[in-house]
C-alpha cells in the first residue's frame, strides 16, 4: 500500500470507530446501529475514493466545465495556439474575421476556408457576384458558393490577411478554416487530443 493509501485506511478505522462509540453511547437498538454504520461507511468510502483520485476526478471536472462554458479550449502558449478537442470529435476555434467575433471548425480535409453568408456579410467581407459560382461537394451534396476575401484572420496570436474563403447560405451555421490558412503556418499537428497550430519562425518566407 502507498502512505496516502495507509493515511486513507488510518482515517476511515478511526472515524468508524468515533461512530461506533458515539451509538453505543446513545443506546440505540441494534437495527439502527447497523444501518447508521452503513451509512456512515459508504459515507467515507466515497470520501476517501474522492481523495485518492482526486487528480483524475479534477481533470474530468475541468475537461466537463470547459466543454459546458466554452472555457479552456484553446490555449495560448507564446505564439503557439492549443486548441482541446471537443466531445464531438473535432476542433473548434473562437477567431475574428475583420475583428468580429467567429467560431470556426478547424477541418484538414477542406481545401478553402468557409462560411456562412451571414456570418461573411456581418463580418464586412466583399463577396463575389459573379454568375459563375464555385461548386463545391459538401457531406449534404453540391453547394454552389460564392468567392470572398478576409481581409484579416486572427486566430489566437496567428493572423494572416487577404484570405481567400468561399461563401454560402447552404452552409448553414457552420464557418470552417480549411488548408489555405493551415498551409500558410509554420507548423500544425495533432497528438494528444489537442490540435497545435504554430507561426512561422521569425527570418522564414
Amino acid at each position: 500500500m502507498t502512505e496516502d493509501q495507509n493515511i486513507n485506511l488510518v482515517f476511515a478505522i478511526g472515524a468508524l470507530v468515533l461512530v461506533a462509540s458515539a451509538l453505543f453511547s446513545r443506546r440505540i437498538g441494534f437495527g439502527e446501529i447497523v444501518r447508521t454504520a452503513l451509512a456512515w461507511f459508504a459515507i467515507f468510502a466515497l470520501f476517501i475514493v474522492g481523495f485518492s483520485y482526486k487528480q483524475e476526478i479534477m481533470a474530468v471536472w475541468s475537461r466537463v466545465s470547459g466543454e459546458l462554458t466554452g472555457a479552456h479550449d484553446q490555449v495560448v502558449v507564446g505564439e503557439t495556439l492549443r486548441i482541446r478537442q471537443s466531445v464531438d470529435g473535432h476542433f473548434w476555434v473562437d477567431a475574428k474575421v475583420n475583428a468580429k467575433p467567429v467560431r470556426f471548425l478547424i477541418d484538414s480535409g477542406a481545401t478553402t476556408t468557409a462560411m456562412t453568408l451571414r456570418t461573411a456579410e456581418a463580418a464586412g467581407i466583399e463577396i463575389s457576384s459573379s454568375p459563375f459560382p464555385v461548386i463545391l461537394s459538401t457531406a449534404n451534396g453540391s453547394v454552389e458558393a460564392q468567392r470572398g476575401r478576409i481581409q484579416s484572420l486572427q486566430v489566437g496570436p496567428l493572423e494572416m490577411a487577404d484570405l481567400p474563403v468561399v461563401v454560402a447560405e447552404e452552409f448553414g451555421d457552420a464557418n470552417v478554416i480549411g488548408m489555405n490558412f493551415l498551409s500558410k503556418l509554420g507548423s500544425w499537428r495533432v497528438a494528444g487530443g489537442e490540435m497545435v497550430l504554430e507561426p512561422v519562425a521569425s527570418g522564414n518566407p
